[in-house]
């Protein structure tokens, strides 16, 4: 077997086709819902948002969707991206686990949020778009799309949640690079930004209100169309390329994880590393897949399956997903690619159909992880992939104690060069380290308590 600490694939053996794990789901996700009518949603009422190609994406039954060539071009910028076998990490534990970590952050935005966001764009660039507006939260997203449209030239609007505006100046500095506006949401320049500034001018902004404002600004122009970095199933479905990779680099070093691990804010990251080995678990593979969140936002493991909207001023159709509701605006805290109210409704499907769990850690715990992952392995973590990096010792820490062998994987989503302030905070003992009791749960939920109610309601807050 071999020992080498790097696996990379041959550019020809980059897949060429996304996995849609909904194919495969005992249970697909439940259909969105008109708000008005709580009636199942047609193709039609997405039609003002996104172009036709990506719609047919998001309903899809079929198993296997044709990357574009002009896609595959851009991605072969990047990708295939490396599996690193973590040696030294493993000796820090002192642990008889087997650690990978398939890095996404060798992307030009430094991060996995390219691999959706290039097709999305494309997608745009044939249906004659001319605009595409957005949220982003850490500035990821943001920057990704950016990319992406400087790319196929057009042009994009940004609105940043506010804290991570101030937090992250250098992912504004990516936005403008590449040619697109920022602005800190709640913003003045769409009714929902002015809604919610009237009510509370100091507000820090969440991605529910960063993706009502996209939404406006797309629903009002016909040149304009909207686009979404997670939680909708065409998204989970262009990262599917990060799994298929890993499945064949973890076959070049000899193993199959027992345990595969990626953070989760919306799911795509989560999915994009999970979701073919999701498939080979339902095919009767012993593996656990653990979805890891901030214990501030605590969506799988604290929040209601329900339908909910998915942005603060209730635009969006109705999804059926583990949620904190719509009017839940999480702290401050540095991974901002984790605060939001929900998750993909797919992921949501899953974790209740017991094929995956969930976790969640608290910030300074996480940040003492991607220390000690940096310390050993040299890569400065994302605080978002913290989370995963948290779970990943945890698992290798109790092979150790009961003096097990086990195969791990995760997903570093990317790389933190632009989080350095939070890394300074962190050194300086000055992060916060909420995570949020039952009392603010119940509060939170109230905002969803009319609302319709999927098969699979129990009412009670938790991830099963």
């Amino acid at each position: 077997m071999s020992t080498r600490p790097c696996y990379n694939l041959d550019p020809s053996d980059m897949p060429t086709k996304w996995y849609n794990v909904v194919a495969d789901m005992p249970n697909p996700p439940q259909p969105p819902l008109n708000p008005g009518t709580g009636e199942p949603i047609g193709p039609e009422a997405l039609a003002p948002l996104f172009p036709m190609a990506l719609i047919e994406q998001e309903v899809s039954q079929e198993r296997w969707i044709d990357i574009p060539q002009e896609v595959l071009d851009i991605y072969a910028m990047w990708r295939p991206t490396p599996l690193y076998r973590a040696h030294r990490l493993e000796n820090a534990l002192g642990t008889p686990a087997k650690i990978f970590y398939k890095y996404e952050g060798v992307s030009p935005a430094g991060s996995h949020k390219p691999n959706t966001a290039v097709p999305q764009v494309f997608y745009n660039k044939q249906a004659g778009i001319k605009k595409i507006a957005t949220e982003t939260g850490a500035g990821q997203w943001g920057s990704a799309l950016s990319y992406a449209c400087n790319m196929f030239g057009i042009e994009a609007q940004v609105f940043m949640v506010k804290v991570s505006y101030h937090q992250k100046p250098y992912r504004r500095s990516m936005i403008n690079c590449w040619g697109a506006t920022v602005v800190p949401s709640p913003s003045d320049i769409t009714q929902a930004g002015r809604d919610v500034l009237e009510k509370d001018p100091d507000s820090n902004g969440s991605l529910g209100i960063a993706i009502s404002e996209a939404v406006e600004m797309a629903a009002s122009d016909e040149n304009t169309n909207y686009a979404l970095g997670s939680v909708l199933s065409h998204v989970l479905l262009h990262q599917s390329i990060i799994g298929q990779e890993a499945e064949k680099q973890m076959e070049m070093a000899g193993e199959y994880p027992d345990v595969v691990i990626g953070c989760c804010g919306g799911g795509s990251n989560f999915a994009g590393i999970s979701n073919k080995f999701v498939k080979n678990k339902i095919d009767g593979r012993d593996t656990k897949i653990v979805a890891v969140e901030p214990a501030s936002c605590p969506t799988l493991t604290k929040g209601i399956f329900s339908y909910d909207f998915g942005d603060t001023a209730r635009m969006t159709p109705l999804l059926a997903a583990h949620t904190l509701g719509h009017d839940f605006v999480p702290p401050g805290i540095h991974a901002g690619g984790l605060r939001y109210h929900s998750v993909a409704s797919q992921t949501s499907q899953l974790l209740l159909d017991n094929i995956i769990e969930a976790a969640a850690y608290r910030q300074l715990d996480c940040f003492e992880a991607a220390v000690t992952f940096c310390r050993a392995e040299g890569i400065i973590p994302a605080p978002e992939s913290s989370h995963a990096i948290k779970h990943a010792i945890v698992e290798a820490l109790q092979a150790k104690e009961e003096g097990k062998e086990k195969t791990i994987l995760f997903n570093l989503s990317g790389h933190g060069h632009f989080d350095m302030a939070a890394y300074d905070s962190y050194f300086a003992g000055e992060l916060i380290d909420d995570a949020m009791d039952e009392a603010g749960v119940a509060s939170a939920l109230k905002a969803i308590s009319e609302l319709p109610k999927p098969v699979g309601y129990t009412g009670r807050s938790g991830g099963n």
